[in-house]
């Protein structure tokens, strides 16, 4: 029997008692938006300090302006063994509405859901059961010789309210926490309930609002329409010059640095069982729009966009005012991909503007963040040994996926210290993350341990 069998053995003969430590976890109340519930975030805190402690870590609970970071550290079993950070966030959502629920929220009870078993509690799945997979797989090495990775654990109180203090703690603590080659973030999902999945991609996001100025005051269109320049107007045409007749955005430069997708990832995409006309339907639609040629998953995980997300100007009350309106504005995302530097791209969506602006029409801006997107390389040695390890538990190949929006933790460890990140999660999108009767699948739980301890002996080769 080998060390990896005797792990896995462990995980399984101490099912029963994983659960348990899980639903003691679930059972504190750590909201994090909410400062009535500060001293709960405080005891999870605590609580993770005293398993690491339990396990033989270093351990401590680091005060922030916020809620506190516990901070963990574990050497290998045996010598030149590489590093990696463990991160994932004992904070909660809300519970409300809690009439909802069918039962109290910050109470485990366990349902027979359609696939598995499955503990219903808030952060059942985001993210406390996710994380216990983690300390679980830790747990069972220990009991057999120990780790075959130093590791360095992180785990985070404010996730859910955007990490507020994370960046500057990582900026603070960054000679401690850079050590580790590589980080491993289990906030994301697997494919579906039988297809663990690893997320490679994650584009960047780069937002700006543009307010056009006309008249110096709003006017009677009866009296001033015609000939005075209408601001809306002008900001529709802007708009709608934004994307061509194919769905390709207009900006000068707007595609440098957009990678074609390997064909060989390409072809796994198609084979994945994504059903498009159902996607659609669930929102109400039948046709894909966006960039012509392009399928669903590729616009959302490999393709950057250029979306209006408010437009305001003149009277949009109840029923009628025949006004001429004196300002215009709008306010733009562009989900970005590849190497597509996002300060360039809103400064030419700026230039793009001042040149379509007649004359005695302003133009004012206001940026509201700016972000590249982030990627693994899809030959990277440990994506590769990492998906390996999930298809010998699986049984199946590990999808390689992307993640339309951005998971800023990530951006935060590849930005202050270096960082890339493996990013495997066992959630399955039907868990009601966010949402009354929150669940885990018991098998995602299970079995997520097992993967975690396989991936552990992959990347240690």
């Amino acid at each position: 029997m080998t060390k990896l069998d005797a792990v896995l053995g462990a995980i399984d003969a101490n099912a029963d008692a994983s659960r348990a430590r899980l639903a003691d976890l679930l059972r504190i109340p750590s909201i994090s938006t909410d400062p009535a519930y500060t001293k709960e975030c405080q005891r999870a805190a605590d609580w993770l300090v005293d398993q690491l402690h339990g396990l033989g870590y270093a351990a401590s609970k680091r005060q922030t302006p916020g809620h506190p970071i516990v901070v963990g550290h574990a050497k290998a079993a045996g010598e030149g063994a590489p590093h990696v950070l463990f991160y994932g966030h004992y904070d909660v959502q809300p519970a409300d509405p809690l009439d909802l629920w069918k039962t109290p929220p910050f109470e485990p009870r366990v349902q027979q859901g359609k696939d598995s078993a499955e503990i219903v509690a808030r952060g059942a799945s985001d993210d406390k059961g996710q994380l216990m997979t983690f300390l679980e797989a830790c747990r069972a090495y220990e009991a057999n010789g120990g780790l075959p990775c130093d590791v360095t654990f992180l785990f985070e109180g404010e996730e859910e309210t955007g990490s507020p203090s994370l960046p500057g703690f990582l900026a603070e603590h960054r000679q401690e926490l850079s050590a580790p080659a590589l980080a491993l973030v289990c906030d994301t999902s697997m494919w579906n309930a039988r297809t663990p999945a690893i997320t490679v991609m994650l584009r960047g996001l780069a937002q700006e609002e543009v307010v056009l100025t006309a008249a110096s005051h709003d006017l009677h269109s009866g009296m001033f329409g015609g000939p005075v320049v209408n601001p809306i107007h002008v900001l529709a045409k802007i708009i709608a010059d934004l994307h061509d007749a194919q769905g390709k955005v207009t900006l000068p430069g707007f595609y440098d640095g957009v990678p074609e997708i390997p064909a060989d990832i390409a072809a796994q995409w198609r084979g994945l069982d994504f059903d498009e006309t159902a996607y659609l339907r669930d929102i109400g639609l039948t046709q894909v729009g966006g960039e012509a040629g392009r399928g669903v998953m590729e616009q959302i995980w490999a393709r950057p966009t250029c979306d209006v997300n408010g437009v305001y100007g003149g009277y949009a009350g109840k029923g009628t005012k025949t006004v001429l309106p004196a300002k215009a504005g709008a306010k733009l995302s562009f989900r970005l991909v590849g190497t597509q530097d996002p300060v360039k791209i809103l400064d030419g969506f700026r230039d793009f503007v001042r040149a379509r602006l007649p004359a005695d029409v302003k133009a004012e801006f206001s940026r509201h963040g700016a972000s590249g997107a982030l990627s693994l390389p899809f030959g990277s040695a440990e994506l590769g040994a990492a998906r390996k390890a999930l298809g010998e538990e699986w049984g199946v190949e590990a999808a390689l996926t992307g993640c339309g929006g951005s998971i800023p933790i990530v951006g935060a460890f590849k930005q202050e210290l270096g960082m890339d990140a493996l990013m495997i999660g066992f959630a399955l999108d039907d868990d009601r993350i966010h949402s009354p009767n929150e669940k885990y699948s018991l098998t995602s739980f299970h079995k997520g341990a097992r993967s975690w301890a396989r991936v552990l002996a992959a990347l240690a080769g």
